[in-house]
């Protein structure tokens, strides 16, 4: 599939069926988020591959939402505070974030790729989620992505609005 196709095709899934995952295809999806580009190469990230039913659990109490506890497996995207590239000459602006979504992206194009639908989580509480898989204070989770196959009988591929291009293109 081209790119552009995947782009358009991919959406937020919200149901998922207990189906397990093949490790190829999660590996496949981290080599994929592993090869993302970043500030000077720092490759800022860590993922943590949650598989474990009691640690799902506990990290289901981060986002207490119903379809999220359907996914058979959780993808959560840290970025390290101590290995992203800061913008020093000005602002001191740290980029692991921006170099974390990048990968997170790569992650959900992936999946996508392989037939498995995710969904970005953002609105998790960190304190919870930090507690729940002993995450160190260097590293900061920016979003979770429950995996998994998708559920066609629940799931609703939505409508994608985009804005149009002379919306939020300025050429100069």
């Amino acid at each position: 599939m081209r790119l552009k196709n995947l782009i358009e095709n991919r959406y937020s899934v919200r149901a998922y069926i207990p189906q397990p995952i093949e490790a190829e295809k999660v590996n496949y999806i981290l080599d994929c988020a592993r090869l993302a580009p970043s500030a000077c190469n720092y490759q800022p990230w860590v993922f943590y591959v949650v598989t474990n039913k009691d640690a799902i659990e506990k990290i289901q109490e981060s986002y207490n939402r119903e379809w999220f506890k359907s996914a058979p497996m959780h993808i959560i995207v840290c970025k390290d505070s101590e290995q992203s590239w800061k913008r020093k000459n000005t602002d001191n602006k740290d980029f692991g974030d921006v170099d974390a979504a990048i990968a997170a992206e790569h992650i959900c194009l992936a999946a996508a790729e392989t037939g498995l639908g995710t969904c970005w989580v953002c609105n998790f509480d960190p304190h919870i989620l930090r507690k729940a898989l002993d995450i160190p204070a260097h590293l900061e989770a920016v979003a979770i992505f429950p995996l998994g196959y998708i559920d066609e009988e629940k799931s609703i591929s939505p409508n994608k609005n985009r804005k149009r291009l002379n919306e939020i293109t300025k050429w100069i």
